[in-house]
Parts: C-alpha cells; sequence; structure tokens
C-alpha cells in the first residue's frame, strides 16, 4: 500500500523544474556488459550475428553497439526524481510505462555523452501520475546529435491531484506525433523464442539501473510481485535485438526508431516468444511469456530501410 503522504503533486511546480545537464561516459567494456544484459549470445557464445557485439570478431576494429543502449543515457536523471519540487511518490511503486527512442546515427563503441533533459508530459491518472521525461543525448566531443529517448513513468500511490474534471493533462506533444502500435491479428511474419537467465536481472543491473524491485525479494513483495521482476528496458532489448538478428541480417544500423509499451512484469527465468510483423518501415512486435501465455512488451521498431533479403 503506498504511504498517503505520497498523493499530492502540484503541477506547475514539476512542470516549471529544470534538470541540470548531464554527462554519460561509457567505453567498450559497458557495451559489452549492455549486450550481454539483454541476451547476446546467450544461446550461442558465437553466434555470428551476435559475437560482434561482445567480440572484436574477425579483427573488426570496434565492437558493434545496440540501439537500446541509448536508454542508459537518462538512467542518471530518472534516479532524481525525487528532487523535482511539488513531485511526491514512493519509489517502490514506481513502474515504467513506455520508452519511445529516435536513434539518429550509430552509437560509438566508447564516447562522452552530453545529457539535455526537460519534463514533457504529466497526466493525472486518479490513482496514479504518469510523468513523460524526455532527453537528447549529444556527443560531447563533436556536438552531434546521437538519440532522443522519451520515457513514460507510472507512479502509483501518486495520482488524484487535479482539482477539476476531466483529470489534469499536460503534453509537449500531439498524440500523433509519437505513432502508436495496434498488434495484428494474422499470423505473424516470423517468431523468435529465447529463455532468459534466472540472473538476468542480477546481469543486466550492472548497466546501471540499481532498482531494488529487481534484485530484492522484500522491496518486490512491497510492489505485489512474488519475486524480483526484470526490467523493463531488458525485455526491450530482447525484443529489438531479436528484431535486428531476424529481420535485419543482423545489422544494427538499420534501427531509427522504438516504441515499447510495457504491459506485464517478466519474471527472470521465464521464455520470451518475439512475435513480429512487417508493417511498411515499421516491424510491430508482440512479446509473450511462454510459461504464462501472457503479452508483457508490444511496440514497434522503425527501420532505416526494409533488408533486400525481405
Amino acid at each position: 500500500m503506498a504511504d498517503s503522504s505520497f498523493t499530492v503533486c502540484d503541477p506547475e511546480l514539476v512542470l516549471a523544474h529544470k534538470f541540470p545537464e548531464t554527462a554519460f561516459n561509457y567505453d567498450e567494456r559497458d557495451v559489452a556488459l549492455y549486450a550481454l544484459g539483454i541476451g547476446s549470445c546467450i544461446g550461442n557464445a558465437v553466434d555470428e550475428k551476435e559475437l560482434k557485439y561482445v567480440y572484436h570478431e574477425n579483427g573488426q576494429q570496434f565492437i558493434q553497439v545496440l540501439p537500446t543502449f541509448a536508454a542508459l543515457f537518462p538512467f542518471v536523471i530518472t534516479s532524481r526524481l525525487h528532487q523535482v519540487q511539488g513531485l511526491q511518490f514512493d519509489p517502490r511503486l514506481l513502474l515504467h510505462g513506455q520508452q519511445y527512442m529516435e536513434i539518429y546515427k550509430p552509437l560509438p563503441s566508447s564516447c562522452c555523452v552530453q545529457n539535455k533533459t526537460l519534463i514533457s508530459g504529466l497526466h493525472d491518472k486518479g490513482k496514479a501520475t504518469v510523468l513523460e521525461i524526455e532527453t537528447t543525448s549529444y556527443n560531447k566531443e563533436t556536438g552531434e546529435a546521437l538519440c532522443m529517448n522519451r520515457s513514460s513513468i507510472f507512479l502509483r500511490g501518486a495520482g488524484g491531484f487535479s482539482k477539476s474534471k476531466p483529470l489534469y493533462s499536460y503534453s509537449k506533444y500531439p498524440a500523433s506525433q509519437v505513432p502508436g502500435v495496434t498488434i495484428p491479428k494474422t499470423s505473424p511474419f516470423t517468431v523468435n523464442e529465447e529463455s532468459t537467465s534466472p540472473s538476468q536481472a542480477l546481469l543486466y543491473r550492472l548497466s546501471g539501473d540499481y532498482n531494488p524491485l529487481h534484485s530484492d525479494p522484500m522491496v518486490a513483495g512491497v510492489a505485489g510481485f512474488s519475486r524480483p521482476i526484470l526490467h523493463g528496458l531488458c525485455t526491450l532489448g530482447f525484443a529489438v535485438r531479436a528484431i535486428i538478428k531476424c529481420l535485419c541480417d543482423g545489422n544494427p544500423a538499420l534501427v531509427k526508431g522504438i516504441l515499447g509499451r510495457f504491459l506485464l512484469h517478466v519474471y527472470p527465468g521465464e521464455t520470451l516468444i518475439t512475435k513480429m510483423w512487417l508493417d511498411g518501415p515499421r516491424v510491430l512486435f508482440l512479446v509473450v511469456v511462454k510459461e504464462r501465455n501472457r503479452s508483457v512488451l508490444s511496440g514497434y521498431v522503425v527501420l532505416n530501410h526494409r533488408p533486400s533479403s525481405l
């Protein structure tokens, strides 16, 4: 149960909050650790389409970077939400609702990233508040924009602050600016099945998301789960990696946009079935947990162009 003190939100103060610019430094070790955290080479240590994410295969100068690695850049901001004036919530009840990403160019294997962040949305859902945070990341050395992340954070127990009906809702962007996703009822174009490791969350957390919900049984119990759950962004990483492997001939540079909507939790050790449909330049996907036959993630990946093999 959420503490009753976590119910008051002042939207004017929240929207007036200014985040300081932050830096994110990483090297090839961080890139490789992340790739392993989202299951690269999990079933085959010499996978010809994935070894390049963790090793300099065939003398390649740099290891390649998966596009979802960009989701790590805003971690330092999301870990400081308690500093946002006017926003009160129980961090144990925080859930990640949606992640939207734009990849402007392939990510370098090592870089100092400069992040500029703003609050792009605030929505009162009655029993919860949804906070939208947008971060644009730049190569500090060249000034080039690398990517943009827009995260929707679900703060349970922090809603009900509206003083009028309908419930308060602010968004910097019209809804049409981020196309939605409707999963087809037809058979998928292709399907990928992969098992996560029982220690998957413990490995993924080493990339920077140390929320105890994913490692501490007591915290998971308070949040209503029988045991620690897998990070939503880890599940998204599994799905996008599967799409790159199955539909992009293993070429991560084809990805320019990603949307993931987190529908339900995943327990480490469960099997992820990623179903994929072709929709013009987009690949629609739905991830189902095999053991419970429950949909846990939906979304799409936008490609620069459709591979000739398709």
